[in-house]
């Protein structure tokens, strides 16, 4: 089967940051035209989204990932540079190791390895590659599906390569994922003299009560196959800097991460209630990720399962935790969505890599799946 880590090196070396793509798709069209696959890009401003595909026969399989990567951080903390891939220890070194340049790569090498195995597959094969995952994702995937859509192309099953693994690979894979859900919330007081409360109206004050309210509430409770309902503040800010000043203003931003027992205009109406009780003078926006999602036992958490048996020995939990993913504008389709990639120990960090024995792994299970899903009998 043909080797992942010349791919993945050649993708790490491509220095760019969400939303440029530095031509890596340009590499990944070219690598797999000789296989047949055709090329499509559906760019959206700034951000270019590539869609491989080879046949046009259903079922239609597709792989999804992105080859933006986040910024490196302190380049000096680097033990090598980050985009220099580098090969330590058994370990593949540079941004986007894991996240996921190594995923497209098993991507590609599976893909080969299988179509020269089986020219003639029982389906359709396609790649959905964006650049805007690690940035807003609003001219990525969610605008290359909304094309797809339009013209009736939806995937049966969609295989996202994100980082899925935690402690050996294939022991996790993600079925599905969590809403997610963002308020902006702002409370105007009257700015003053910190000697004189009486002539202004304290907006921290107003806060503290609200802020207590909404972390006691009990919101939603999980099932079987997602965990309760959380709330969460991420961004507090008041205050001009200097002791003798009651501020005019606070800004507060806070975070759902729901479950199918809830929706988001459940969870928008009792926020908006509770504060309306509170009584102060506010603006409060909102901010939509994305549904919760998830994808049930069938034909492709079967697939998923028996392939990482088979090349780990691994049984693999089936999950819906961790944060968002581009699968949570893929599964409104219809299609069955599962996330497998490497090992995440080292996502978004410094000296981010994955094991080159995982990366030949990877692509061993991303083919078999193939091999179960579209082999002829």
């Amino acid at each position: 089967m043909p080797s992942p880590l010349e791919l993945a090196c050649d993708l790490i070396a491509r220095n760019f940051q969400t939303p440029a793509d530095a031509g890596c798709q340009d590499l990944l069209a070219e690598r797999l035209a000789p296989l047949g696959f055709r090329p499509e890009w559906m760019d959206s401003g700034p951000v270019r989204n590539l869609w491989l595909r080879r046949g046009d026969q259903a079922p239609l399989f597709v792989f999804a990932g992105h080859t933006d990567v986040v910024p490196p951080g302190p380049l000096e903390q680097w033990d090598s540079p980050p985009f220099v891939p580098t090969l330590r220890d058994g370990r593949l070194y540079g941004r986007g190791a894991a996240d996921m340049k190594g995923s497209i790569a098993a991507f590609v090498a599976a893909s080969e390895a299988f179509i020269n195995a089986c020219p003639r597959p029982a389906g359709s094969i396609a790649l959905l590659i964006t650049s805007d995952e690690e940035g807003p994702s609003v001219e990525g995937t969610v605008h290359a599906m909304g094309i797809l859509k339009a013209r009736g192309e939806i995937p049966d099953w969609c295989l996202v390569g994100e980082p899925s693994s935690h402690q050996r690979l294939g022991d996790v894979v993600r079925v599905g994922r969590r809403g997610s859900l963002s308020g902006d919330l702002e409370i105007y007081g009257v700015q003053g003299h910190i000697a004189y409360p009486e002539e202004c109206r304290n907006p921290i004050h107003a806060f503290a009560p609200l802020c207590a309210e909404l972390c006691a509430e009990s919101w939603y409770p999980g099932n079987a196959f997602f965990p309760a309902t959380s709330f969460q503040i991420s961004n507090l800010n008041a205050g001009t800097g200097a002791d003798n000043i009651i501020p005019g203003r606070l800004g507060a931003r806070f975070n759902f991460r729901y479950s199918s027992e809830s929706t988001r205009e459940s969870l928008v109406a009792r926020v908006e209630a509770i504060i309306a009780r509170h009584g102060f003078d506010h603006r409060l926006t909102w901010r939509h990720s994305g549904e919760p999602f998830l994808t049930a036992r069938g034909a492709l958490v079967d697939a998923v399962r028996a392939a990482i048996r088979e090349c780990t020995g691994a049984e693999p939990k089936l999950s819906t935790g961790g944060g968002t993913s581009d699968g949570r504008f893929i599964a409104p389709s219809g299609a069955q969505v599962v996330e497998l990639g490497p090992v995440n120990a080292t996502i978004h960090k410094i000296n981010e890599y994955v094991a080159v024995e995982e990366l030949e792994q990877l692509a061993g299970i991303y083919r078999g799946i193939l091999e179960r899903l579209l082999r002829k009998g």
